[in-house]
């Protein structure tokens, strides 16, 4: 990919493609973690008297105007990240009259990208308008850089572009995990669905040294191997087996979870059939820490537990602060993830911001994003 600094962006239009796709509550931004993300390649264009036109996207309006996603609260927050003004416009096309104006060192916001229905099908008549209200191109949304959408793959083919430093950064960093990564590589999954990340578990099987699990997915290899997992959420797996025989896949050995709504710890292979599991046990979490104090490489993807619940967050948390002890590389990425452990004050190599987009990358498949900017 073109680096930002290999392009020539000194008194030039940028129309920037953001990933501020953040979460809104009441008009207000509730998380600005992706928005700070992108502080350093903004500063960077107005550094070199660039006019800096963002455009993102938040939601999913399907297509129509939603008032609660639009990208005002947004335009707020840049403002006061920038101590500047930024402009947010009403939409993100047939805005050529009012940029006719604009000027250097000036930041303008467009509005919800997918408010169109164009954005999402990939149209390239849209692409085309949304290339003619600048001079170059900046990709710096990682967060959905696996998307085939109108903004990440068709403006590129219509103005010189480059990637932006967090998202060149991202690339980067993760690039590591599929490249030489130090022994040994530690995975750590959770989450709720296994089906989600077969394809992801299929390649760490072949990388790293030990995969960690967790959550609702640790859960489903146990009843797909025939274990009781009691009424606990989990899915059936036909390959589980088989994925099991490498041996590099640990599954919990004990389980937190409620049964006649008493709080309960079960062994894996004791666990009630009336019996909801909802986080890993103690004796697993303390397997866990273990493990992940003796990895040089570390990746961690999913919560292990049901962590919204505070009686269920014990296991994630414990892991959580194992990782950011560990002095390798460590990436943490995905959304419940990233969400988990906020608040918690606790530093990583990297944190992606990308959810669907790290597990795509880390599949080894390449990203249309980034294919588009190659």
């Amino acid at each position: 990919m073109r680096s930002l600094q290999s392009l020539d962006v000194r008194n030039k239009r940028v129309l920037l493609r953001a990933g501020f796709d953040v979460p809104l509550k009441n008009n207000r931004v509730v998380d600005d973690a992706r928005i700070r993300e992108a502080l350093p390649t903004i500063n960077y264009l107005l550094e070199h008297n660039a006019t800096v036109i963002i455009i993102t996207h938040l939601g999913r309006p399907e297509g129509k105007v939603v008032p609660a996603l639009s990208a005002k609260p947004v335009g707020k927050v840049l403002a006061r990240l920038l101590k500047r003004k930024v402009v947010t416009l009403d939409d993100c096309i047939g805005v050529e009259e009012y940029l006719a104006g604009a000027k250097p060192g000036e930041v303008y916001l467009l509005e919800n990208l997918r408010f169109h229905p164009e954005e999402k099908a990939n149209d390239a008549a849209f692409a085309r308008k949304l290339a003619g209200l600048a001079d170059v191109y900046v990709n710096d949304a990682f967060s959905d850089a696996h998307r085939s959408h109108a903004s990440i793959v068709s403006v590129p083919k219509y103005l010189p572009h480059a990637v932006g430093l967090f998202m060149e950064k991202e690339v980067n960093t993760l690039s590591q995990l599929l490249s030489c990564p130090k022994s040994p590589y530690v995975a750590v999954l959770g989450g709720a669905k296994i089906s989600d990340k077969i394809e992801l578990i299929k390649k760490l099987l072949r990388k790293a040294d030990i995969v960690l699990t967790g959550g609702a997915m640790a859960l489903s290899f146990y009843k797909s191997i025939g274990v009781c997992v009691g009424n606990s959420k989990a899915e059936l797996y036909d390959g589980a087996k088989k994925l099991l025989s490498s041996k590099k896949i640990v599954l919990p050995v004990d389980f937190v979870g409620v049964r006649n709504s008493r709080l309960e710890r079960y062994d894996f292979n004791s666990i009630p059939k009336e019996a909801v599991c909802y986080d890993n046990g103690p004796e697993t979490t303390k397997i866990y820490q273990e493990i992940i104090s003796k990895a040089r490489t570390l990746v961690w993807n999913g919560p292990m537990g049901f962590f919204e619940d505070k009686r269920f967050a014990k296991s994630t948390v414990e892991v959580a602060k194992a990782i950011s002890l560990n002095n390798g590389l460590t990436i943490v990425g995905g959304g419940d993830t990233v969400g988990s452990i906020e608040g918690l004050n606790l530093k990583y190599s990297h944190v992606s911001t990308g959810g669907g987009a790290m597990l795509t990358f880390l599949e080894g498949k390449m990203l249309p994003g980034v294919r588009a900017l190659k």
